[in-house]
């Protein structure tokens, strides 16, 4: 008696973007080339080093920083605290715009970033520790 046989399953429906070619962008997670894709694609991979880069949830609001470390721009989710480097492995503090000041090296004049509430910050270029805010002169 012959033995019937199963139907093919069918194939998955490849993705198609829509219709408006609506497309977004985001940093590769292996060379950190800049990927466009389709909305709603849920993953990319890139043409010049093959890795799968995850797509975050729609309405995920991103944020940018350089690397401490190596200076490579990295895109993190907003809200994170830290952000490693995929490159160099440096932890990155992440902070909002509303946590962070500016002040220029009184040595060199280079621009530096400062978490509020410091009482000094050091030039990552000269070395020089620039003093910021009335508190510092301070004797306690």
């Amino acid at each position: 008696m012959p033995v019937p046989l199963a139907p093919y399953p069918t194939p998955p429906t490849p993705f198609t973007p829509p219709a408006n070619g609506t497309q977004s962008q985001l940093v590769c997670s292996g060379c950190r080339n800049l990927l466009l894709y389709p909305v709603g694609a849920t993953s990319v991979c890139c043409a010049v080093c093959n890795a799968v880069t995850a797509v975050p949830p729609p309405g995920t609001e991103m944020a940018q920083l350089v690397c401490g470390g190596c200076h490579t721009l990295l895109m993190y989710i907003r809200g994170a605290t830290s952000v490693q480097c995929s490159c160099c492995h440096t932890v990155n503090l992440a902070m909002e715009a509303n946590q962070v000041a500016h002040v220029n090296c009184g040595n060199c004049r280079m621009l530096l970033m400062y978490q509020y509430g410091a009482r000094s910050v050091k030039c990552a270029v000269c070395n020089f520790v620039t003093a910021v805010g009335a508190s510092f002169n301070e004797h306690n």
